[in-house]
Order: structure tokens, then C-alpha cells, then sequence
């Protein structure tokens, strides 16, 4: 099964458009991170990634992307408040030992109205109580969705003049 094929669904969540900027926050560039790198590129976006480990310099190779590399699972990732309109947090957010620092870093560097994702494989993460996280983060609408096979996936929305206020 080609990228294009196992990735269609998952694609059409996203409406890219230029001077756009979604970030991947994760352990390993795959497949979702050449598909971001790729609709960034159409559109003149920007894409950013985040990379907690240490992958080799050919996995990165097919990617268009301005890399932050952290080494350890207690450290930030570095983003400008407001500016991305989508985060991504793929097999990061159960390994990761301070989630409540990674939900305020996403809503902070959020556009207002901006999703932000978290995907981990089936059964790493417990879907109701990282929902209840991201409420308590002033996330909104919270849902579960079946899209990406082999993967858990929560989307939740930064809403304007709630919360936070940022």
C-alpha cells in the first residue's frame, strides 16, 4: 500500500494554506512526518520538528523541516507563542515525563482556533484520561478518531477568548 493510499484519510483532517505552520513533536520521523513536510512545501508553509532521541541523518534525509533535537524525555520543546497552526504529538506524550509542560508549550505556541494531536499506538496511552488532560489544559471538543491504523489519535482545539486567554 502506497504513503499516498495508507495516509488519504489522515491527510483530509488538515487544510494547509499558505504562510502556515504545523509542528510534529515525536521520537521518530516516519511517514505522517514526510507527509507534513510534503503539504508544507505545497503550500509555501513551514513545517518544524521536534525530535526527543537521536535518529540517524537518512531518516531525515525526505524531510523539508527546520529540526530541533532533544535528547532526554524531561526537557521542552522550543516554540514561539502563537506560531503554529497545528500541533502534532506523535509516540512523545506517554514517554514524556512532564505531559502537563508539553499541553502548555502546544497551547501556548497555538494559533487561536488551532488543533493540536496526539497519536500513540493502540493501547500506550488511555484515550478518557488524556482527554480529561487536554480540558484541564483549556483545550476544547476533545474526540478520539479512527484513522490511522496501528494508532490512537485525540484531537483537541485551542479556542479564542477561552482558557488561557493567549
Amino acid at each position: 500500500m502506497s504513503l499516498d493510499t495508507k495516509l488519504a484519510q489522515f491527510r483530509e483532517l488538515f487544510n494547509p494554506l499558505p504562510g502556515n505552520r504545523y509542528l510534529e513533536v515525536t521520537t521518530m520521523p516516519d511517514d505522517i512526518t514526510k507527509l507534513f513536510s510534503e503539504m508544507m512545501e505545497q503550500v509555501g508553509g513551514e513545517f518544524h520538528l521536534a525530535l526527543y532521541g537521536t535518529p540517524n541523518e537518512e531518516e531525515l534525509a525526505d524531510i523539508s523541516a527546520r529540526v530541533e533535537r532533544i535528547l532526554d524525555f524531561n526537557s521542552p520543546f522550543r516554540a514561539a507563542p502563537r506560531d503554529h497552526d497545528t500541533v502534532l504529538l506523535k509516540d512523545i506524550f506517554a514517554a514524556h515525563q512532564n505531559k502537563p509542560m508539553l499541553l502548555k508549550l502546544s497551547y501556548t505556541t497555538l494559533a487561536n482556533t488551532a488543533n493540536i494531536i496526539i497519536m500513540e499506538k493502540k493501547g500506550v496511552m488511555n484515550t478518557l484520561e488524556v482527554m480529561q488532560m487536554l480540558q484541564e489544559h483549556e483545550f476544547r471538543s476533545p474526540n478520539t478518531i479512527e484513522i490511522v491504523e496501528g494508532y490512537d489519535l485525540i484531537v483537541a482545539k485551542k479556542m479564542h477568548m477561552w482558557g488561557n486567554g493567549l
